[in-house]
């Protein structure tokens, strides 16, 4: 049955969609709202979003912390088409990161209803933000690196294109997203430049390669053209383009092998830390990873004390001076 609520929601997508939001993150505001509006509405009896209370949400938090992973969906369809049963992790507990996603898009749902003017006042104005410990992500050493390159299958068309894909992770600090929604003409060789024209934030941006990598690429491009028509520079063997969960598997499956934990996020973030470790200034770093201010790297960045006493040998003012 079409409720208020739906409604509501319907609305806030549309609104999001001429945002030109990313398709990410309109599924998870639709998911996350979704779920919300099934459970207020079976537990407290409520299907218009303005009749909704601060403790409405706070007892949805608990709920949520309680209920594990995919033990309710929104509807049948959705049970029928992603068979949530049979997840190995089914019922394990939710992560103060899932749960602090949920709380941030419920927020931003009664923020737009306030906007709106649909509602006076936001309920979740006073609940305080879920903050995440965040895993301090390791940093691969040089020879775990080799290692992962020397793992893919560079014969066949796949492995040749997963390898490359990672090696231009690993020196350009690209997002995934960003890697497989490039385009052949998005490459400035002359340059040693990428123009990232689809980033998380809507921001257009350059990403600079190395002397190393160039030759590597052109080379990739050359192959490339000789097997497969396409628009993208990384297709599919059918010549669409690759989805993230694909390279994501294909990674993990290469870390198994050789006893690592290897994900696209993780070559971006040891990116980020051996271009400080390197010598790279923190400024230059923020603008090339895309984020909004130097701040959000500054907490993207988690350095252990090993990582940090090499950067203080390299970087010593007595130990770089004749003195």
């Amino acid at each position: 049955m079409l409720t208020e609520f739906s409604v509501q929601i319907d609305d806030f997508m549309l609104y999001c969609d001429s945002k030109n939001l990313s398709k990410k993150t309109l599924s998870s505001y639709e998911q996350t709202l979704r779920l919300f509006a099934h459970y207020v509405d079976r537990v407290h009896g409520v299907d218009d979003a303005s009749k909704v209370s601060t403790d409405m949400i706070r007892s949805y938090i608990k709920y949520l912390r309680e209920r594990g992973k995919y033990t309710v969906v929104s509807d049948d369809f959705t049970r029928r088409l992603n068979h949530p049963q049979n997840r190995p992790d089914i019922g394990k507990p939710l992560s103060d990161s899932t749960l602090g996603n949920y709380l941030r898009n419920i927020k931003v749902f009664f923020n737009y209803l306030v906007d709106e003017r649909i509602v006076k006042k936001s309920p979740a104005a006073k609940i305080a933000n879920i903050k995440p410990k965040r895993k301090k992500k390791k940093m691969l050493n040089e020879s775990e690196l080799k290692n992962v390159m020397r793992s893919f299958d560079v014969t066949t068309f796949y492995g040749y294109r997963s390898y490359m894909m990672t090696r231009l992770l690993l020196d350009t600090g690209l997002r995934i997203s960003e890697c497989l929604a490039l385009c052949p003409e998005h490459i400035n060789f002359k340059n040693f430049a990428i123009h990232v024209t689809n980033p998380k934030n809507g921001r257009e941006r350059y990403v600079y390669f190395s002397a190393k990598i160039r030759k590597e690429l052109q080379r990739w491009v050359y192959y490339r053209d000789r097997f497969c028509d396409s628009d993208w520079l990384f297709p599919t063997t059918r010549g669409t383009q690759m989805k993230p969960s694909s390279y994501e598997k294909t990674l993990r499956d290469v870390g198994k092998t050789i006893g690592v934990e290897v994900s696209p996020h993780q070559l971006r973030n040891n990116f980020a830390k051996y271009y400080l470790l390197n010598g790279g200034d923190l400024i230059t770093l923020s603008r090339i990873l895309g984020h909004s201010s130097v701040e959000v790297t500054k907490v993207y960045l988690d350095f252990d004390d090993s990582e940090i006493q090499k950067k203080y040998q390299r970087h010593s003012p007595l130990g770089n001076m004749n003195v």
